[in-house]
C-alpha cells in the first residue's frame, strides 16, 4: 500500500501491562503491523481478551504502545506531546462507544456540538453541519430533546453525529451496536457504512457482531495479540 493512499500505519506494535500479582508483564499485543487506507472500513474481530479494544485505544492515541511505531497521515504519533495528541483527537478523529456517553442535561444539538467547543464556541457553520447530519440520520425533529427522551438507537445516532461534527479523517467505533437490539443494530450498521462513504471518513470498528463485520470492506482478526 502506497503512502499516498495510506492514512494509518502500525509497525511492530506491542503493548504490555504490569502484572497485578508482581509476575511477568501481560503482553496484550505482540509485533502487530497493519496499514489502513483512506476511506476504508475495517472490522476488528476476535475473542474477548485478544486485544481489540487495546488496539483501538492505541490507534486513537488514548494509550501508548510499549514498543513499535504508529503513523497517522504521515505524522509519528509517538513523537507528539499530550497537547498535540489532544488537538489531533479532537480535530481529526471521532469516537463512538457501546454506551453513548451523552450529557443528560443537554439537548441533542448541544451534545452534538460539544467537540466544537475545544476551539472556543460553536460557529454558525458548526450548527449548520449539526442540523444537516441530524437530518441525515433521521433526528431533525429531535434537536431540542434530551437523551432521556430518546430511544437507545436514537441516542447512538446522536453519538455518531457528535463523532462526525468536526469532519474527522478517522472514525473509531468500539462495539457501537453492542447495546442495541438486532433490528436497531442492523439499522445503525447500515448507517455507519453509508456515512463512511458520504463523509469520506475512514472507519475502524471493534465488534463481536458478524453482521456488522460483514458490512465492512475488510475484516482483521486478532488472536493472542496478533493478526490471525
Amino acid at each position: 500500500m502506497s503512502n499516498a493512499t495510506s492514512l494509518l500505519q502500525l509497525k511492530n506494535i506491542s503493548r504490555e501491562f504490569p502484572s497485578t500479582e508482581g509476575g511477568a508483564p501481560l503482553e496484550v499485543l505482540r509485533g502487530l503491523s497493519m496499514d489502513v487506507a483512506r476511506g476504508e472500513s475495517i472490522a476488528i474481530v476476535g475473542p474477548s481478551g485478544c486485544g481489540k479494544s487495546t488496539l483501538l485505544n492505541l490507534i486513537g492515541t488514548l494509550d501508548q504502545p510499549t514498543d513499535g511505531a504508529i503513523a497517522f497521515d504521515g505524522r509519528d504519533l509517538i513523537a507528539l506531546n499530550d497537547d498535540e495528541l489532544a488537538l489531533l483527537r479532537n480535530r481529526e478523529m471521532g469516537f463512538i462507544f457501546q454506551n453513548h456517553h451523552l450529557l443528560p442535561q443537554c439537548t441533542v444539538m448541544e451534545n452534538v456540538l460539544v467537540p466544537t467547543l475545544a476551539h472556543g464556541r460553536a460557529t454558525a457553520d458548526d450548527e449548520e453541519r449539526a442540523r444537516h447530519l441530524l437530518n441525515r440520520v433521521g433526528l431533525g425533529e429531535r434537536l431540542s430533546h434530551r437523551p432521556g427522551q430518546l430511544s437507545g438507537g436514537e441516542r447512538q445516532r446522536v453519538a455518531v453525529v457528535r463523532a462526525l461534527i468536526n469532519q474527522p479523517q478517522l472514525l473509531l467505533a468500539d462495539e457501537p451496536t453492542g447495546a442495541l437490539d438486532q433490528t436497531t443494530a442492523d439499522q445503525l450498521g447500515q448507517l455507519l457504512v453509508e456515512l463512511n462513504a458520504e463523509e469520506n471518513v475512514t472507519l475502524i470498528t471493534v465488534t463481536h457482531s458478524e453482521k456488522l463485520a460483514a458490512r465492512m470492506t475488510r475484516t482483521v482478526e486478532l488472536k493472542d495479540g496478533q493478526i490471525a
